[in-house]
């Protein structure tokens, strides 16, 4: 008989503690996850091949000495065979309007392969930019 109380106490206790280490858990506050390149302003997957295939495993912002806007992407190819993508950077003005965009450019990405592109304004008012990557054409 002390043998069944014993053991519905130590369930107890197991349950309390299990329910008790849930609750702690919800109290927690949740953690914000990185936001992907692809959903930010500054990275743009024109079409539904692209959003397959690509993302930007970082962008990097620079002045040139005459002021001018500079900017470096890393395009990632997410397939397990070779791909083929044009890049082109829109450079925009503080209000987000269009100053200047670069021509498109191919670029082949090996399997899972990583190429950094770099764009440079021509004019010195661009302050924002947004890089796009569309499927070869």
């Amino acid at each position: 008989m002390n043998m069944n109380r014993l053991s519905s106490c130590l369930a107890l206790a197991s349950a309390a503690c299990l329910i008790a280490g849930c609750a702690t858990e919800s109290a927690r506050p949740p953690v914000a996850a990185p936001v992907p390149y692809e959903t930010s302003a500054k990275f743009a997957l024109m079409d539904s091949g692209a959003q397959h295939s690509v993302t930007c495993a970082s962008l990097q912002e620079l002045r040139t000495p005459e002021g001018r806007l500079q900017v470096a992407a890393n395009v990632l190819n997410r397939e397990n065979r070779r791909i083929e993508v044009q890049v082109q950077c829109l450079f925009k003005d503080p209000q987000g309007f269009a100053l200047d965009e670069t021509p498109w450019q191919t670029l082949i990405l090996t399997e899972n392969g990583q190429e950094t592109v770099r764009f440079t304004a021509m004019n010195p008012k661009a302050t924002d930019y947004e890089v796009r990557v569309r499927q070869a054409r």
